[in-house]
């Protein structure tokens, strides 16, 4: 697999688009995410990290503008926010790709660019599809991604999951997206699939974007990630740059060193299973910060 694996893009180092300070959010008695802290900034891709029920999917909504927060500030461009709806969130360029990614499997590739935002030409109320305008635009919106697809006409269910995922963030990026968030794009994928996707996240990147990269992988987040947070169990567990964190640390913050430590000692205790093969996990209780 192959990706860019420098840290930073053309405008790394800039003030934040969008910023979490201290962000919660609470259902009820139900404390989802609490005390969250997040820059994300133009030309940098923040890897945000965690397990099943770590916070991952709330912090989306939030950002999104699905949910609004219950404590702490959300800032866009340095200005405090609360977001009703996601709308709200796309007219102010923040852009969402979830695992679905919201298309059409039996229409065409670029019809499915544009869906929910078509073109037309004509005098209202004989209005038409601009279909020549938005299969020109489609082609030059994906090869300025370096995305080229021989046939715009073939359904997009015939594409790989890559190339579903490349198309859906060349679209985010056409309709004006400067924070483009990607839930677990490379979850359901192969190998070379996930180098494809992580290779248009880079490209994302390279062209200005602040890019929020939601996954449980730290292998594919080491790859193009500048800035990593770890979440466990709704809170904030690591948060730190690619110069201070490595893989090994990485990996361990988001398995849960202290978990697997004990895990080990209990396995000392059956029969038949040698621990003595295992990595040694003790110290990690001590290097994993609290929460």
């Amino acid at each position: 697999m192959t990706t860019a694996t420098t840290a930073g893009g053309p405008a790394a180092g800039t003030e934040p688009l969008v910023e979490l300070d201290g962000v919660g959010k609470s259902y009820g008695n139900v404390r989802a995410l609490h005390g969250v802290d997040l820059a994300v900034r133009p030309g940098q891709v923040t890897c945000v990290l965690g397990d099943n029920g770590a916070g991952k999917s709330t912090l989306i909504k939030i950002i999104s503008g699905l949910h609004r927060h219950t404590e702490g500030e959300f800032r866009i461009d340095g200005a405090p926010v609360r977001l009703n709806t996601p709308r709200e969130a796309l007219d102010r360029g923040i852009a969402a790709v979830y695992q679905d990614l919201a298309t059409v499997p039996l229409m065409p590739v670029w019809r499915n660019f544009f869906l929910g935002s078509e073109l037309t030409r004509g005098p209202w109320p004989v209005r038409r599809l601009d279909i020549a305008r938005m299969k020109r635009t489609a082609d030059e919106e994906l090869r300025a991604m370096g995305i080229v697809l021989d046939d715009l006409e073939q359904p997009i269910g015939t594409l790989s999951g890559g190339q579903r995922q490349s198309v859906a963030i060349a679209r985010a990026v056409h309709f004006g997206a400067r924070v483009l968030i990607l839930d677990e794009p490379t979850a359901a994928l192969g190998v070379k699939q996930s180098g494809v996707v992580l290779k248009y996240i880079a490209a994302a990147r390279d062209r200005g974007l602040g890019v929020i990269f939601i996954t449980h992988n730290p292998h594919h987040a080491f790859m193009v990630g500048d800035h990593f947070s770890v979440l466990r169990l709704g809170t904030l567990e690591l948060s730190a740059g690619r110069e201070e964190v490595s893989l090994e640390e990485l990996t361990n913050h988001m398995a849960g060193g202290a978990e697997l430590a004990a895990l080990k000692h209990e396995l000392a205790q059956v029969r038949g299973v040698d621990v003595e093969e295992l990595p040694e996990l003790e110290d990690l209780a001590e290097r994993r910060p609290s929460p």
